[in-house]
């Protein structure tokens, strides 16, 4: 690349992390505090990968994925999952039209999942059945209606949210789509500070105006300047080890992790911390991954993707612990 095209491509990224930093000033108008979960919900966006929200009512999941949704120009819909949910409310379905001249046949009518950003508020209190139909779009980015299938545009980003402590009505996700998602977030509830901001936000005379600052080309081409992102030879080797000595299997593992755990992450868990740390280095202005990066990453990309095994289960164990264990290990071994 000669520098006159490099001078243009360097103008190009550091518009649109001017236009990321747009975007997390919008999302500031509305949702208050969370900084770090902020980030890495951008981190999903522009990785191209879904993300789990987790957190008890009242915290604000819902507010966050609208305001991201409001702050981009982009195809928003909404899925309210409910125990009586179908597969056809999320993928859509044929049905049968008759045109001018009075012949019949039918036509694709859309569902819900055709869109950019997807809000899969209360994921959890979906059946098994309908959860089939969803992992398919968020894994083959389409779906598949009567033998037929229909791409999802791109981009496509699936936002869950799910309550940890109401089990009543509620399904257990299934491992298999767990997986499929980037990251895991949990939201903890605000301190005082942030608590009396959003005491006069929400009770004001008007609500805060969001405004669109990026557009569909724009999450494109940061995906695209995202996967170009390198990544030290090292640094793949520090995830790959973070990601191994989350196997009980492993004799290399912590004791605990061999004790609490029944199954470690899987490659995947591997994929989302290169693929997030390379977010952050964007978001930081840096064409290259540092080893804080994954550090701070590691978390969101891994805790969904460690199972417990009973006794980890009955003892209460929490597997961000359990994580954090793994980075300390590994960091001392590269």
């Amino acid at each position: 690349m000669n520098p006159t095209d490099l001078d243009a491509l360097e103008r190009e990224i550091e518009t649109l992390r001017g236009r990321l930093r747009d975007l997390r000033a919008e999302i500031g108008r509305a949702f208050l505090g969370h900084e770090d979960l902020v980030q890495h919900v951008l981190a999903a966006l522009v990785a191209g990968g879904h993300c789990l929200v987790e957190g008890v009512p009242g915290l604000g999941k819902t507010i966050l994925v609208k305001t991201l949704a409001r702050a981009l120009d982009l195809r928003f819909s909404r899925i309210q999952f409910t125990p009586d949910l179908m597969p056809a409310d999320v993928t859509g379905t044929n049905i049968l039209v008759e045109d001018e001249r009075g012949r019949r046949g039918f036509r694709f009518q859309a569902g819900p999942i055709f869109g950019h950003v997807v809000l899969a508020d209360e994921i959890n209190r979906a059946t098994p059945k309908t959860q089939s139909a969803l992992l398919e779009a968020m894994q083959e980015r389409g779906v598949t209606v009567a033998g037929e299938r229909h791409v999802l545009e791109e981009p496509f980003l699936v936002l869950a949210t799910q309550n940890p402590i109401e089990m009543e009505g509620t399904y257990p996700l299934p491992e298999a789509q767990i997986d499929r998602f980037l990251l895991k977030l949990r939201i903890l509830p605000p301190g005082v500070d942030d608590l009396v901001r959003i005491l006069d936000l929400t009770t004001a005379a008007s609500e805060p105006e969001v405004r669109p600052v990026l557009g569909r080309e724009d999450v494109l081409r940061l995906r695209r300047f995202v996967r170009e992102i390198p990544v030290a030879s090292h640094l793949k080797r520090l995830a790959a080890l973070v990601v191994s000595l989350t196997s009980p299997a492993s004799a290399d593992s912590p004791a605990s992790i061999r004790r609490f755990v029944r199954y470690g992450s899987s490659p995947r868990g591997g994929q989302a911390m290169v693929l997030g740390g390379k977010a952050l280095a964007l978001f930081a202005g840096r064409y290259n991954v540092s080893e804080d990066d994954l550090v701070a990453i590691a978390l969101p990309a891994l805790r969904h993707r460690l199972l417990l095994n009973f006794e980890g289960e009955a003892e209460g164990v929490d597997p961000d612990d359990l994580v954090r264990e793994a980075v300390d290990l590994a960091r001392k071994r590269v």
